[in-house]
């Protein structure tokens, strides 16, 4: 925004002066219109990694306009309605009533809670889990316009997630990203503590930090959560 203001003593700007200020308008226009482009296509680079990680996501901003989508979400027409004005619906009705409610609360101010669900295909068949992960803090610098990221993955998964992965998604430090996917690995606190060898403390305050920002108020809900968001194998 720029804003051009002279001194309320001062008369109204001169003929010439408003001719020069004109002259900037195309400049400015150009300018802006660069910047938005450049913006929506660092949401386009975003879902296109996380295809190429084997997940199915789109970037939306906090009016639940879909700013980016990955070819991956857009193959799943059984599970995933695209609407008007670039807006997405599930065709599973109970899951797509919690995705209103869970972009309408990332968009809410200093929302940080990461809303998981259950997701039906329209044959009743496939399940998958729903991941709509507000967009915070680090995370800003590359998702300018956007409010959320939604992931749609396998509710089963073989193995835990990598690290780099489950940290950039939750915004986890690296030690809070190692302790989250050797939860979700099957190891309990001790066997982490151990295998690190730092203090069960040290751990347990890990933990406490992976509950608050993914959202979970249980480790058996961080578990869950982390083993929904492995890509498929399938066919690899």
């Amino acid at each position: 925004m720029f804003v051009l203001s002279r001194p309320t003593e001062v008369c109204l700007f001169a003929r010439a002066a408003a001719a020069r200020l004109d002259a900037l308008r195309p400049h400015l226009a150009r300018s802006v219109l660069i910047s938005a482009r450049l913006q929506l296509e660092r949401a386009r680079i975003v879902s296109e990694a996380l295809a190429l990680m084997g997940i199915p996501a789109l970037v939306f901003d906090d009016r639940g306009k879909v700013l980016a989508a990955n070819a991956l979400i857009e193959a799943i027409g059984s599970a995933v309605r695209w609407r008007a004005f670039d807006r997405v619906a599930l065709r599973d009705k109970a899951a797509d009533a919690l995705l209103r409610e869970a972009i309408a609360l990332t968009g809410a101010k200093g929302s940080t809670s990461i809303r998981s669900f259950p997701v039906h295909d329209m044959d009743a068949e496939n399940i998958m889990v729903a991941h709509v992960i507000p967009v915070r803090l680090s995370a800003r610098d590359v998702f300018v316009l956007a409010s959320g990221v939604l992931a749609l993955t396998p509710v089963t998964a073989r193995e835990a997630p990598p690290v780099e992965l489950v940290q950039s998604l939750f915004d986890l430090t690296p030690a809070e990203a190692r302790v989250a996917r050797q939860l979700a690995a099957g190891q309990t606190v001790e066997a982490i503590a151990t295998d690190s060898g730092v203090s069960v403390t040290t751990v347990r305050t890990h933990v406490r930090g992976v509950l608050e920002k993914t959202g979970c108020h249980r480790q058996g809900e961080v578990v869950a959560l982390l083993s929904g968001i492995l890509p498929s194998r399938d066919g690899l």
